[in-house]
């Protein structure tokens, strides 16, 4: 393999960075049933909750007089859009993100295209840059249609409004927009330890689902560990700790500690993540 990208380096008109153009890449990926059924479950979560709410009723007041952001659901589109994150947040945002970034790779092994990719020839880092900007592409994507299609959906079925804030007051529409924008930002930098913990296993296994269950699983052993209070100050160290850290942007002054420090964790985490998936792939035998 080597002596075909030695004499492709020096054949006329090869440009290593023209090759696997993030185009072809994207419209590879997009055309996926893995991307469409994703996109699909998504956009259809608003639409249950809606339904949910018919069915059961409007979320009420605590009887101590405490409320929760799930309680102002139906106040106003912007709150139903705010509660679709929240629920979301934890679990299902993690899927998607696992799943473009640990099958990138691994689906190529498994597949058996892999070595063909390379000999065409595609140099290994451009390989994976490809793969990665499109996956972060996509995740980013996802993290947008949720909230979007449930700002539709909420501002029918309730109405267009400011967001209610459950500890009091209420965000003009227009601040709230903004705010929403911060919250969806935050999520999705809170997310780059799983991309990364994906990302570095696809490149380690030829098996799909190992990646992205690999991934999924590490992620919820974090959320576990998160929730023994007898670790203390640890759990600063978490990226779990911080991934709610976003309700302090949707308070009337919004509270930035939090999010700083749990977007400094995350992005530590996925660096080196991402590194270790660079240069073991750069010394892998590819066979597949």
């Amino acid at each position: 393999m080597s002596t075909l990208v030695e004499k492709a380096e020096v054949a006329e008109g090869y440009r290593a960075g023209r090759t696997l153009p993030l185009r072809v890449e994207l419209v590879r990926q997009l055309k996926r049933r893995r991307t469409l059924v994703m996109g699909a479950v998504l956009a259809v979560l608003p639409f249950v909750l809606v339904v949910a709410f018919a069915i059961g009723g409007e979320p009420g007041d605590d009887p101590g007089g405490r409320l929760t952001l799930m309680d102002t659901a139906t106040a106003s589109g912007a709150n139903f859009a705010a509660v679709n994150l929240f629920v979301s947040a934890g679990f299902l945002l993690v899927i998607p993100v696992a799943l473009f970034f640990g099958d990138t790779i691994a689906s190529e092994a498994s597949w058996s295209s892999l070595r063909y990719l390379l000999a065409a020839p595609v140099p290994r880092a451009r390989l994976l840059w490809s793969k990665l900007t499109v996956a972060l592409g996509l995740s980013l994507a996802a993290m947008v249609l949720l909230p979007v299609v449930a700002l539709a959906v909420g501002t029918v079925a309730y109405g267009w409004g400011p967001l209610q804030i459950p500890t009091g007051g209420a965000l003009s529409s227009g601040t709230a927009a903004q705010r929403l924008l911060i919250v969806i930002a935050y999520i999705f930098v809170s997310q780059l330890v799983t991309a990364g913990l994906a990302f570095w296993l696809s490149t380690k296994t030829d098996a799909p689902l190992g990646a992205v269950g690999g991934a999924v699983g590490l992620t919820i052993v974090g959320n576990v560990l998160d929730a023994v209070t007898a670790l203390g100050d640890w759990r600063h160290f978490l990226p779990a700790h911080w991934q709610f850290a976003w309700a302090d942007a949707v308070q009337p002054r919004p509270e930035w500690g939090g999010m700083i420090q749990g977007t400094a964790v995350s992005v530590t985490y996925a660096l080196v993540l991402f590194a270790l998936a660079f240069r073991g792939f750069a010394r892998k035998d590819i066979v597949s």
